[in-house]
């Protein structure tokens, strides 16, 4: 038998009622939006009820999104299922690292709060944009953003689609030119460049913040964004590193096949990861978390 993992999503999947059914139906959910509230007033409310708007600040999406992911996983631990490794995407790697054990839940939403609130910062300074190309190679998306002063291959999702951060101003001209490769660039629902040179000073406060915070041995294998492997050596580092640098999804995901993973479960409102996986592995099982829970429950 494989092993499972845990994969916890990243912004662009949020969406206005994420969590309130599972807070509804599971203590161990309302228990965790419960903690996140007493920290930071108001996050349930905005997951439950907020505007679409309103989620789409960074400030306010990332503390959202991991009181929903983070709940989730209580639910699923709840019901047995304990993950043999996890990874996230991007801002989902902070709740992997609390799943994991890096750092204790609440040591990890004050974590992505303070996170969320940087990574706003310096998407303020710059008017900038992501985008995700479908329909070319990595190497022809490289080349494309070679061509523009300030766009940059971002996030490596899966064959035939990379994400890319730049200047709002020069966005349209990209996508133009992905369009006469073949390709067609998709804008994102995020509010900035992120993994990009643009999250420069953000990765650096972000260091600042996690040299304070109380960081443990994670007791689960946790796949970083940056490196693709396992965390080893000092995971302060590359947490905060990771804001500005690229996402290694796919390879991320080859490696956890490697090792010997052939379920993934996406913790997360939506099903971006499930659908990447699939396109990386074959003969690879990826499920989203709430029809993972129906499954569970029907046994």
């Amino acid at each position: 038998m494989g092993k499972i993992a845990f994969v916890f999503s990243g912004q662009g999947d949020q969406y206005p009622g994420m969590g309130k059914e599972l807070a509804g139906k599971y203590p161990a959910a309302e228990a965790v939006f419960s903690a996140c509230d007493a920290i930071r007033p108001g996050t349930s409310a905005q997951c439950f009820a907020g505007s679409e708007e309103e989620l789409k600040e960074t400030r306010n999406t990332q503390p959202c999104l991991f009181a929903m992911e983070l709940a989730a996983a209580a639910v699923l631990k709840e019901h047995g299922v304990i993950p043999d490794a996890a990874a996230g995407f991007s801002l989902g790697e902070v709740a992997a690292a609390a799943a994991c054990g890096l750092f204790d839940p609440e040591t990890g939403f004050r974590l992505v709060c303070r996170r969320g609130e940087l990574m706003q910062r310096e998407a303020e300074k710059s008017d900038t944009a992501m985008a995700a190309v479908v329909k070319l190679t990595a190497e022809q998306v490289e080349e494309i953003c070679g061509q523009f002063r300030e766009v940059y291959p971002v996030n490596f999702n899966c064959p035939g689609q990379v994400t890319v951060s730049g200047l709002s101003s020069e966005m349209a001209d990209f996508s133009e030119a992905v369009k006469a490769a073949g390709g067609r660039a998709i804008p994102l629902k995020v509010k900035g460049g992120f993994h990009s040179p643009f999250m420069r000073e953000a990765a650096e406060a972000f260091a600042e913040e996690l040299d304070k915070a109380d960081i443990r041995e994670n007791t689960i294998p946790l796949y970083s964004n940056m490196t693709a492997e396992p965390y080893s050596g000092n995971a302060a580092e590359v947490l905060s590193r990771q804001i500005c640098s690229p996402v290694q999804w796919e390879r991320i995901i080859r490696n956890m096949i490697a090792d010997g993973v052939d379920t993934f479960i996406e913790i997360g409102p939506g099903k971006t990861l499930c659908n990447m996986i699939r396109r990386i592995g074959d003969g690879v099982r990826a499920v989203p978390v709430t029809e993972y829970l129906a499954e569970v429950e029907a046994c």
